[in-house]
């Protein structure tokens, strides 16, 4: 019975070790003939669509640039006109928050008065409620609500236009967010 046991945890340790080696590696390049079975050979989570890493706190290709939209939809509030605008999807909970905030700390006392500085704040239902309220009155509505599952991001967006300038998720390197800011700004 023991053996039994122990040769189950250990078939369940090797499959999710699998599963989570597959979700951070890259998939190779597929071809045109067969690509979905090409796809579901090379990566496990193409054929459900759905990333079982998703799930966890913890994002493998944190550091990488998100790719979502390339646009808020539409111009920021009145308010927000004139400056980049650098939007902060923030819970207390979250490492990725955690790891970015002395980043975003720096870039607050470099850019202060040159960049707005907006933090949504969804750590519980509470401060979700404020964030969205925040959100709404800043024409951030629809990125909220497209972005709230994706704590520890820093998005630089052009207010005038609403475009995305600039999306990283858990990037403490300080120099991508200067780059973004200062190319912004020379405009």
């Amino acid at each position: 019975m023991k053996t039994r046991y122990l040769a189950t945890l250990a078939a369940i340790s090797l499959l999710s070790a699998g599963v989570a080696t597959a979700c951070s590696a890259t998939p190779s390049a597929t071809t045109t003939t067969s690509a979905t079975t090409v796809a579901q050979a090379t990566d496990p989570c193409a054929a459900k669509k759905v990333n079982p890493c998703a799930a966890k706190k913890a994002d493998p290709c944190a550091a990488k640039a998100s790719s979502t939209s390339s646009s808020i939809g539409a111009p920021l509030a009145q308010k927000l006109q004139g400056k980049p605008v650098v939007i902060d999807i923030y819970a207390s909970w979250c490492p990725a928050c955690k790891n970015i905030a002395p980043t975003l700390s720096q870039l607050k006392e470099q850019y202060a008065g040159k960049v707005e500085f907006v933090v949504l704040d969804i750590s519980d239902k509470s401060s979700t409620s404020i964030a969205e309220a925040t959100a709404k009155d800043l024409g951030l509505s629809k990125f909220l609500a497209e972005n709230k599952t994706q704590t520890g991001s820093l998005t630089i967006v052009d207010p005038a236009t609403g475009n995305i300038l600039a999306q990283y998720r858990n990037n403490p390197d300080k120099t991508a967010y200067t780059k973004v800011l200062d190319a912004a700004l020379t405009k």
